[in-house]
């Protein structure tokens, strides 16, 4: 299905015209027509999707049509981390280039005052569109700089990350804020149990669309070595021995475990940092600019990073230790291999890790290749597998070099085209 064929109005469709985005994605096609119907609506979908432009695209279609008031804040689309509500603001400024009169301004924390001034006389001044961290807009609202009596839409983007970095409360305190015939739109990559019951909690009569997780992109090449846990390190020895290693990315699930694992690869002089929650924004800023620009060959990570961030030239993800979802394990992986690359993927199983690691295989529907241990190493286990158990929960740049014309092929009776009142 073509953008063309929706209801998106016209101005929307220049630009993506001028992005060269003509086919929608499976969450786009499901998703915006039930946005511009006026649908409370749930996306499960993974990163890479095109889910962002699933919810943006219909709500500045709707605000450049009209029918909303001018000196309010319309629109509030919160993210789990800074680095999102970046990447989302940059979609913004793509998707909004001809909308003359909708504004938009991110909220994030980690920059100085000047930076804050402007976002408080944003606030004040009712920009359509917030782009904000929870923490920080928080603070904007105890500080008296904004007013969500007239909000119009409610957007969570990857909310079970949210709720997995400790924004539960925050969350909920914000929608106690806001007017009840508000439109809410929450998108997550994985639906556990927390998930919906804060669907429950927050959306009325909501529409569910859920897209497939898909697998691995075929240019990663996964392997595996079966281990005990104190034979990890050993083999990390030997895979730096063996040739030098730039480009990588080791994830791990515990972020005290990011730390040793860090230590020991500076102990071995390797160029590495470390990415976890303990950092301040300014210091994992300042990571991830070293890391992207080259400066830092190795990031030891939690899953901090294995989602929302975009850098085409990882070379391989080395899973330190299982993913407890087959989902994070894709999202993990899936840092490799992009951009038409090849890449590699290696897991670490211990032990206690082969029950997971099962599930995984299983998800995929294939037996990963499993290593020989480094010489030297010792004795490992048998790899086992385990049956399921029962589960108990339920494109280009923007902008035009020059005049284009073409005609729509579109049906223009919009009964069905959702529109707020003032």
């Amino acid at each position: 299905m073509t953008f063309e064929e929706t209801y998106l109005n016209d101005n929307i469709l220049d630009a993506l015209y001028d992005m060269r985005f003509e086919e929608m994605t499976p969450i786009q096609e499901k998703c915006i027509p039930q946005i511009l119907d006026g649908k409370d609506l749930i996306g499960i979908a993974q990163t890479g999707t095109g889910k962002t432009a699933a919810y943006l695209l219909p709500i500045l279609s709707l605000l450049d049509d009209g029918g909303f008031p001018r000196d309010a804040i319309n629109c509030i689309v919160m993210a789990p981390t800074r680095e999102l509500a970046q990447q989302i603001d940059q979609a913004m400024q793509g998707f909004g280039y001809y909308l003359e009169g909708v504004s938009s301004v991110a909220v994030y924390g980690g920059n100085d005052g000047t930076r804050f001034d402007q976002e408080m006389r944003s606030l004040k001044m009712g920009a359509d569109v917030i782009i904000a961290t929870p923490g920080r807009l928080l603070s904007h609202i105890r500080m008296g700089h904004v007013d969500l009596s007239r909000l119009s839409f409610f957007v969570l983007d990857e909310a079970d990350r949210m709720l997995d970095m400790g924004f539960s409360d925050d969350i909920l305190q914000i929608a106690k804020l806001l007017p009840n015939n508000h439109q809410t739109i929450m998108f997550s990559a994985t639906m556990p149990d927390k998930i919906q019951q804060l669907a429950r909690s927050l959306l009325t009569n909501y529409v569910e669309v859920k897209i497939a997780v898909s697998k691995p992109a075929e240019k990663i090449q996964q392997s595996a070595y079966v281990c005990y846990e104190p034979q990890k390190l050993g083999i990390i020895r030997s895979l730096f021995k063996a040739g030098e290693l730039k480009r990588l990315i080791i994830f791990s699930g515990k972020k005290d475990k990011v730390k040793d694992i860090t230590w020991e690869l500076q102990r071995m002089h390797i160029n590495c940092a470390s990415m976890h929650s303990d950092l301040s924004q300014q210091e994992r800023d300042d990571v991830m600019y070293r890391f992207k620009s080259g400066q830092v060959d190795v990031l030891v990570a939690t899953d901090i990073v294995a989602r929302g961030i975009d850098i085409d030239d990882i070379l391989m993800v080395i899973n330190y230790d299982v993913p407890r979802d087959a989902e994070d394990y894709v999202h993990r992986i899936g840092r490799t291999a992009r951009a038409q690359r090849d890449g590699m993927a290696i897991t670490f199983v211990s032990d206690n890790d082969m029950y997971y690691f099962s599930n995984i295989e299983r998800f995929l529907e294939k037996d990963i290749t499993k290593n020989p241990l480094p010489d030297g190493l010792g004795e490992v286990p048998e790899y086992k597998t385990f049956a399921p158990r029962k589960s108990t929960r339920g494109r280009g740049g923007r902008g035009r070099t020059g005049y284009h014309h073409r005609k729509y092929k579109r049906n223009d009776n919009r009964n069905g085209h959702h529109k707020k009142k003032k």
